[in-house]
C-alpha cells in the first residue's frame, strides 16, 4: 500500500511509519511541495 502525506503533515511522520508502511512518502520526497491538488 502506498501512503502519500500532504505538505501540511510533517515529513517526519512518513519517515517514522515506513517500517509499517514501506510505501509511505511525503510530497517533498516527490518534489511536489506547493503543488495543487489537481497536480498531485
Amino acid at each position: 500500500m502506498t501512503l502519500l502525506f500532504d505538505q501540511n503533515i510533517s515529513f517526519k511522520v512518513a519517515k517514522k511509519i515506513q517500517g509499517v508502511f514501506p510505501g509511505a512518502q511525503h510530497l517533498s520526497d516527490l518534489r511536489l511541495e506547493g503543488a495543487k491538488d489537481f497536480e498531485v
